[in-house]
């Protein structure tokens, strides 16, 4: 059974960095696709980032540059290193195993963790 769990979130200032990571048990990351989703308060869930399992990383153009993900095979866990974080970016952050590596049309092919919530304000 496919598991993961978020974290890293919090409150930063606009400006700050954060570093979200997610643990997955029940596959191997050797051969998935994976992503960050997030959804803002009244808005729908979107797709942030997704990386191969080669390790080349896809990137939504809003996050485009201050946004890194990476993942460690060994330990079976994804990041995402966000920095120059702006108030736009307040929202719950889910990580998920992904069909594509169109960041915008990507979907997940497992149900959602709890997510972490990440809230960027001065």
């Amino acid at each position: 059974q496919v598991q993961l769990v978020e974290s890293g979130g919090g409150l930063v200032q606009p400006g700050g960095s954060l570093r979200l990571s997610c643990e997955a048990t029940g596959f191997s990351l050797d051969y998935a696709t994976i992503g960050w989703f997030r959804q803002a308060p009244g808005k729908k869930r979107e797709g942030v980032s997704c990386i191969t399992s080669y390790g080349v990383p896809f990137y939504a153009d809003s996050v485009k540059g201050r946004f890194t993900m990476s993942k460690d095979n060994a330990k079976n866990s994804w990041y995402l290193q966000m920095n120059r974080l702006k108030p736009e970016d307040t929202a719950v952050y889910f990580c998920a195993t992904v069909d594509s590596l169109d960041v915008a049309i990507m979907s997940p092919l497992n149900s959602w963790g709890q997510g972490t919530q990440v809230t960027v304000s001065s």
